[in-house]
């Protein structure tokens, strides 16, 4: 594998100032910047550590992160995303992107999560020190979160054309979203004295933290409040500029990282000992509270950041009982429920306004009205060290994906399915033999010294210790069975010797 330190343009050799100067003639460009390091624990047991609510389809076929992605189709200056992500995230991101044909995306690696104003101090140094000659030398970043729904995209697009200008004005705009009624789990911003007649923007008086009922009452009742979207748009060098001021820890650790960073196939990885450096902090609490140049401009088009399972209730399909219901699903008698099975039949009868969660190995069943203490049944499992909060049945992998069928003390049986084109790494384990059954597809085996096609119905043995490749050379998906033995099962239990995806020092 490849890997190059640092990047051809160090960003710390410019200077502030340079920042802000345009390059003649260069046009403005908008850049998404999206933050996809959420892990959306309230979403259990469908989002969990290792596969969160924004790499699901929760609300379409598509993805929310490529929800969000495409709800910029026809919006003339967007450009293909940065996204932010953790290591663990990686193949998700690159994956989702490449269906969307989004091949000129930026995928910036996180070593561990800081917070969305060191993540977006890092956008916008990639955005300065990736412009091309054609485009402006200060693009315009958009900042959104991956895991919201818009619903009413004509009307998204029309407060982006009022930020953009905003922004290309020096200032700091953030979407305030125009509230439907008293919500105790979001935060708010109060906004201020209008900006200008035309834009309908607003200085920002306050933002403020999640209310309890009584005062969200309050600010619903004096119209000068706006749910906090999350959403931000600013000049690259405006919020470098603003963080130097602010947080020059946080910006001269972004910059060492960035600057220290390594290019891994697809991804660009920040430095760890660097970043580790930074503060953790929001672009709310970082940048927004403080600057003078902040302004909140209202957003009425169907938000919802899809925070809990009552949310997804809320704006799904309803049947004639009120049922939102997603899989195999038999409602007998039941109303106002949320209903959802990603395999086995989900039967009920005789239930009102609960929800009800089936996964290949949890369920959960709480009311409606309960389900924001899903998190909280989160942290209670987390104590007792259970890992179906972490880890699905169905666990991905860039090559596809395998799932759990049986195991005891010294077997475990997986289905593992290959993606066409796709390759497992050259590996071996020191405590388990493996049997492979292809049940569909080809497989192109190597074992040992030998390499050697097999095609449904067959199958091959893989002794302890010997160096073993599976790969999928067809072209439709791959599916085997594997019977593994031996004293000890865990996926740690690999030794890679190559592998296409850059995971040679990686145990699982």
């Amino acid at each position: 594998m490849q890997q190059t330190s640092g990047f051809e343009h160090a960003i710390t050799a410019k200077t502030m100032l340079q920042f802000l100067v345009l390059k003649n003639g260069a046009k403005d460009t908008m850049i998404p910047v999206i933050l996809s390091g959420g892990s959306g624990t309230r979403l259990w047991p469908v989002s969990r550590k290792t596969h969160p609510k924004q790499f699901w389809p929760l609300v379409s076929e598509a993805s929310m992160l490529q929800e969000t992605c495409k709800r910029l189709n026809g919006h003339d200056c967007a450009q293909d995303p940065i996204v932010i992500c953790n290591t663990d995230h990686r193949f998700f991101v690159a994956h989702q992107l490449e269906e969307l044909g989004l091949d000129k995306a930026s995928i910036i690696l996180e070593p561990m999560g800081k917070n969305t104003a060191p993540a977006t101090a890092i956008a916008a140094l990639h955005a300065m020190d990736s412009i091309t000659t054609e485009q402006s030398a200060d693009p315009i970043l958009l900042i959104l979160p991956a895991d919201h729904v818009i619903n009413d995209i004509p009307a998204f697009h029309r407060i982006l054309e009022q930020g953009e200008q905003l922004a290309e004005q020096g200032h700091l705009v953030t979407f305030g979203i125009v509230p439907t009624g008293a919500e105790t789990g979001y935060g708010y911003i109060k906004g201020g004295a209008e900006l200008n007649a035309d834009s309908g923007a607003m200085h920002i008086d306050r933002f403020v933290e999640k209310p309890d009922t009584a005062t969200a009452e309050a600010y619903i009742t004096s119209g000068d409040y706006f749910w906090n979207s999350g959403m931000f748009m600013f000049r690259a060098s405006r919020f470098l500029e603003e963080l130097q001021k602010y947080a020059p820890d946080m910006l001269q650790a972004s910059q060492a990282a960035y600057v220290k960073a390594i290019r891994d196939i697809d991804f660009i990885r920040l430095d760890a000992e660097a970043f580790a450096q930074s503060p953790g902090d929001s672009i709310d609490y970082a940048v927004m509270e403080h600057t003078q140049d902040g302004v909140v401009i209202p957003l009425d088009a169907g938000w919802n950041d899809v925070g809990s399972w009552s949310a997804l209730w809320e704006i799904g399909e309803k049947d004639a009982a009120g049922n939102v219901i997603t899989g195999d699903v038999v409602a007998m008698d039941s109303s106002n429920c949320y209903l959802r099975s990603d395999g086995r039949l989900l039967a009920t009868v005789g239930i009102d306004n609960l929800v009800v969660v089936e996964t290949p190995d949890v369920v959960m069943v709480a009311p409606r009205d309960q389900v924001q203490h899903v998190k909280e049944l989160v942290g209670q499992l987390s104590g007792s060290q259970r890992h179906e909060i972490d880890v699905h049945a169905r666990v991905h992998r860039p090559w596809g994906c395998y799932q759990g069928i049986d195991m005891d003390k010294r077997y475990q049986v997986k289905r593992i399915s290959v993606r066409p084109g796709a390759s497992l790494s050259l590996q071996m384990h020191h405590h388990r033999a493996e049997h492979w059954i292809v049940v569909k597809g080809t497989a192109k085996v190597t074992c040992g010294d030998k390499t050697f096609i097999l095609s449904e119905n067959e199958s091959t043995y893989i002794p302890l210790g010997t160096k073993h490749r599976l790969e999928n050379p067809g072209q439709i998906p791959l599916d085997i069975i594997e019977v593994q033995s031996g004293s000890y099962l865990g996926e740690d239990d690999i030794v890679r010797f190559e592998d296409i995806y850059g995971r040679k020092g990686e145990k699982s």
